[in-house]
């Protein structure tokens, strides 16, 4: 069954299209009327449309069921992401009840107007794709996504020619693969170098830097936008960081790098390939931390360098 009807643009998004997007209003309980006009933007390659550089993944932290303590606590985090101006917020069937955690959370947020959703398909099933897509957003409470995305390239040469239908009909408006598995990269590659995806999403943070070799500058050539999931190495790499180390005062001096997650994140989304990078967290004030990230000046080359020797010395 389609959907009854498309969403309209979203207020947010048309401001920043007519490059007003500092006049952006949010509308959020609580959080009315609030601008963030200082939230770092990049255009996505295809459309120029901008994007908020910190995004929202929901991978392990939102699968939490029917627990209504949990769906409130999770209801905060997003009420924290979209206060501080967020936008992407991406979810997978593979999650287990995060969709409809997002739904419960969306519901009591009243469908905050910069929401960037983004999906993913993953099934076998190459007849399946518009029913999932279907399902999940039912899930979410929403009538359009706005990025679809084959999940680990799970049968991607036949959901991707129905992406595409999508796409030309106005169901999704960007569509993308991805992967968070390095021995899928040299199919990754195939991918990117033949077919019009507008979104990659891989795995990529300071200690795992292998798509710099060859999947990243492909991305830049081609005009495709880059996710970057696990930027915290599922948070373990933060918090060996936390326990072991305080964030060196050069790095304050050199970009405003007050926390493990500044260091981490404009690491980076300072890479001219980035568009978006993914953190998720189950906690109020470390979704804080992360969006504070996607504000003041980013490292340059050279500083990304000497931030890679520092944490090689840890």
């Amino acid at each position: 069954m389609p959907f009854a009807r498309l969403l309209p643009m979203h207020r947010r998004r048309f401001l920043t299209t007519l490059g007003l997007g500092a006049l952006g209003l949010l509308a959020t309980p609580g959080v009315a009327l609030a601008a963030v006009p200082d939230l770092r933007r990049k255009p996505i390659p295809g459309s120029g449309e901008l994007l908020p550089v910190i995004g929202m993944g929901t991978w392990q932290t939102f699968n939490v069921g029917g627990d209504r303590k949990l769906l409130q606590q999770r209801t905060a985090v997003l009420r924290a992401f979209f206060a501080a101006g967020g936008g992407l917020v991406d979810c997978s069937p593979m999650y287990g009840s995060s969709a409809q955690t997002l739904g419960f959370a969306l519901e009591q947020l009243q469908q905050p107007d910069s929401l960037f959703a983004a999906e993913k398909i993953w099934t076998r099933d190459g007849d399946a794709t518009r029913r999932q897509l279907q399902e999940q957003a039912r899930a979410w409470g929403i009538e359009q996504f706005e990025l679809m995305q084959v999940h680990n390239l799970l049968n991607w040469e036949a959901h991707l020619p129905a992406l595409k239908e999508l796409k030309q009909a106005g169901r999704i408006r960007y569509l993308g693969v991805t992967t968070s598995h390095g021995r899928r990269h040299r199919e990754l590659e195939q991918i990117l170098s033949r077919e019009p995806v507008d979104f990659v999403q891989l795995t990529y943070n300071i200690r795992n830097r292998e798509v710099e070799q060859r999947l990243l500058p492909l991305a830049r050539e081609r005009g495709i936008a880059v996710i970057a999931n696990r930027p915290y190495a599922g948070g373990h790499l933060i918090k060996s960081l936390q326990r072991r180390a305080r964030v060196p005062e050069w790095a304050q001096q050199a970009f405003q790098c007050r926390t493990w997650a500044d260091y981490l994140l404009k690491f980076l989304v300072s890479h001219p390939a980035v568009t978006c990078a993914i953190p998720a967290t189950t906690q109020v004030v470390h979704m804080r931390e992360n969006m504070a990230a996607g504000r003041g000046p980013l490292p340059d080359n050279a500083t990304r360098q000497r931030m890679i020797r520092h944490l090689e010395t840890l």
